[in-house]
């Protein structure tokens, strides 16, 4: 596993357990809002650059996405 990898799967963890304390949902519902959202999409492009971002900062981007349907 290289390490953007492993970046990218700490980020994974710790959005859905910010998820499942925010909407009160289960493990499999906030892995599969998780990674059927743009947000993942764009987490898992290395070019973001969003697995060395915070996970507050990427939090954002999925809850705007979630809100609104998209991330911009």
């Amino acid at each position: 596993m290289s390490d953007i990898e492993y970046m990218n799967e700490c980020m994974v963890r710790d959005l859905a357990v910010m998820l499942i304390e925010d909407y009160e949902i289960s493990i499999p519902e906030a892995l599969d809002i998780l990674y059927n959202s743009e947000t993942y999409e764009k987490l898992q492009d290395a070019r973001t650059g969003l697995y060395f971002q915070s996970p507050i900062y990427v939090y954002d981007f999925l809850q705007h996405e979630l809100k609104n349907g998209k991330i911009a």
